[in-house]
């Protein structure tokens, strides 16, 4: 590690803070100009690196799951273009086997010059709706390979010594759904590259090259040195622990495990994957790059006070076996990465809720995407649409605190909830409902927060198809500490005319929809924290007045019997007695529910006598949500984690670290 630099404590933190800001102003400059509606949406991330390529700053909303990948990227560009680079050139890229996402997240890198020398990169990456391949919005889940997913671009010029390669950026547009918005995301993005380039420029007139260069290193060394400090004021030691994809759709069933084992030893972090299942015959598989960014966006919720770069990544060591889910390698399909992306997050934030008492988490919902595409009947020329939405759900309860509600997903908090109106406009398809879910949240002391349900309807529209890309249907959203899951997520169909929705789950792509048919689909909410059967029975009826939580499931999730005297008025009672009965019966019987023949609950559900959430939360059974179909061999890994995580802590009294109410 470098030894502290000499730069004086004022100039220090003007330097630092006008990094972050000079990244932030990027995001701005995007804001106003970008053509796509999932970029204005704010997914999208923009870096400021040094000359080596290292990440030395990102801006205040940028995206977890890009931050991470950066630097790799900028680094693959320098590689390529070695001893050719120009003032007002701007290279673009989206090879997730380098270093990045997936394809839709293209990436557009300028040296910054000082004094005839490069001393800087700036890069925007916006998500692009499409870039091609066999399905509307390049997310085909049945691709085992990535000649389905849309265009790989590596290291390519883009715009040369200012202007703008126009041959170059008509292909990349040509290959896509949409190649108008392309052409107007290119110029925006090249636009903020050059608004970053302007505000480092202004710093070298104001400080000189050598300072601001200086500046670079030190902001990474800072960081770093505050990172090792951390760890190494914590003992020894390793925690390990697993968490699933739902299935491989190429295979039988039965979930895809991802193992990571936490080492701390001296002032560095050791994540080792070994043991993880090897890539799966689907897009749900992570290229390196998004695994690291994982662990640093995981990792960095635990030093929420340090600014984020390079200093912070020399701190960990990532052990990710090659040809493993966590470590694709080309050409196997990674469009749908953030499934692992997010299963590691989350088993990180596990790993140091034991570390971190004080700031433990349960489990987050899953990220999900909805696309529809096809072809505009509103309109008579009948335009390309391309229908791109994804929605909040609920965090994980907390040590002391509730899980946040309706909040975008740890995959990167940056996002906005797309404001329907916007989405009516472009798209031939009305939202009839968007709201908070009650019954979602994960139960426990510490309740997760509320996802959401959100129903349209397709209107004028042809040869169009929806896809849907999501998980944690079979894995569902865990609590620890004895919290309780939350609920299975996927998407139902009403096609015009019919008097039964189709259950269509939460993997598929390709499928037909026409005009009337209605699609309807839930966020979870995130997982409890600590045994619900010890929430102060004030605060459940607080949730179930705020709709968070039905009467019925108080009384079986919470144990806590609510009387309703005017439900309009909001006006319910605690029976406090009956409440205290309920609660030793359910402490009696929950051991015995968890034991029962999973082929029993099965047939309980088809019967109706048994509901979705008690068979994930009173008997940790997972099945086929459509047919009641026991999955056996997810039931059995599913119940190692409940009794892990929740049944493991009932009976012992308070769990240790709780805070109290």
């Amino acid at each position: 590690m470098a030894e502290p630099l000499p730069l004086d404590p004022v100039t220090f933190e003007v330097l630092k803070n006008s990094f972050i800001t000079s990244v932030d102003q990027m995001g701005e400059q995007i804001l106003r100009t970008c053509y796509s509606f999932v970029i204005y949406n704010r997914d999208f991330s923009s870096a400021l690196h040094d000359a080596e390529g290292n990440s030395a700053a990102q801006g205040n909303q940028d995206i977890a799951v890009h931050v991470g990948t950066l630097h790799f990227t900028c680094k693959d560009v320098m590689r390529a273009f070695e001893g050719d680079m120009h003032p007002g050139d701007v290279y673009a890229i989206n090879d997730p086997y380098v270093g990045g996402t997936h394809f839709c997240d293209v990436r557009l890198i300028r040296p910054i010059f000082a004094d005839g020398k490069i001393i800087a990169f700036s890069q925007s990456n916006g998500h692009w709706s499409d870039v091609g391949g066999s399905v509307p919005g390049s997310f085909d889940v049945a691709a085992r390979e990535m000649f389905r997913e849309g265009l790989r671009i590596t290291p390519i010029r883009l715009f040369s010594q200012g202007k703008l390669c126009k041959d170059v950026a008509n292909l990349l547009a040509a290959n896509t759904r949409d190649p108008a918005s392309i052409i107007g995301d290119i110029q925006a993005q090249a636009e903020a590259t050059q608004v970053c380039e302007r505000e480092i420029l202004r710093l070298v007139d104001k400080y000189g090259r050598d300072t601001v260069e200086t500046g670079l290193a030190a902001v990474q060394d800072y960081v770093e040195r505050a990172v090792r400090q951390r760890l190494a004021a914590i003992p020894d030691g390793e925690w390990e622990t697993q968490d699933f994809i739902d299935r491989d759709p190429a295979s039988g069933e039965g979930m895809i495990p991802i193992k990571v084992k936490l080492t701390i030893k001296g002032d560095k972090a050791i994540y080792d994957f070994t043991g993880s299942h090897p890539t799966i015959g689907s897009i749900y598989n992570s290229a390196f790059g998004a695994t690291f960014s994982a662990v640093a966006a995981g990792m960095k919720t635990f030093f929420p006070d340090l600014p984020l770069n390079s200093g912070f990544y020399r701190a960990f060591e990532i052990i990710a076996p090659e040809g493993s889910i966590v470590d694709a390698k080309w050409p196997v399909a990674v469009t749908g990465f953030l499934m692992p992306f997010e299963k590691i997050m989350n088993a990180i934030y596990e790993m140091w809720s034991k570390i971190m008492p004080e700031r433990a988490i349960a489990c987050a919902f899953n990220l999900e995407y909805l696309l529809t595409g096809g072809l505009d009947g509103r309109r008579a020329s009948k335009p390309i649409f391309m229908f791109y939405d994804w929605l909040p759900g609920g965090w994980g309860g907390r040590n002391g605190k509730d899980g946040c509600n309706v909040t975008t997903a740890c995959f990167g908090t940056g996002l906005m909830s797309q404001p329907v109106e916007g989405q009516e406009r472009a798209n031939p398809i009305l939202t009839t409902e968007y709201e908070i879910l009650t019954d979602s949240p994960g139960p426990g002391k510490w309740r997760g927060g509320a996802g959401v349900r959100k129903t349209s309807v397709m209107l004028e529209a042809e040869k169009t198809v929806i896809s849907y890309i999501c998980d944690r249907e079979r894995a569902v959203v865990w609590g620890i500490e004895g919290g309780l899951p939350s609920m299975p997520h996927g998407l139902a169909i009403t096609r015009a005319g019919a008097d039964k929705e189709e259950w269509l789950g939460s993997v598929f792509s390709d499928v037909p929809i026409g005009p009337g048919d209605v699609f309807s689909r839930p966020t979870a909410g995130g997982g409890g924290f600590g045994d619900p059967l010890e929430r102060v029975p004030a605060l459940v009826l607080e949730d179930v007045k705020d709709d968070y939580v039905s009467v019925e499931r108080a009384a079986k999730d919470y144990g806590v019997v609510i009387r309703v005297i005017d439900a309009e008025l909001c006006d319910y009672a605690v029976e406090e007695a009956a409440t205290k009965a309920l609660r030793d019966d359910i402490r009696a019987e929950r051991g015995v529910w968890l034991a029962t023949d999973p082929e029993e609950v099965a047939a309980g559900y088809r019967a109706g006598t048994i509901d979705k959430l008690d068979a994930v939360r009173r008997y940790a059974v997972i099945l086929d949500w459509d047919t009641g179909t026991l999955l056996a061999q997810t039931t059995s890994q599913f119940r190692e984690m409940f009794q892990l995580r929740s049944a493991a802590k009932w009976g012992a009294g308070a769990t240790t670290g709780i805070a109290a109410q």
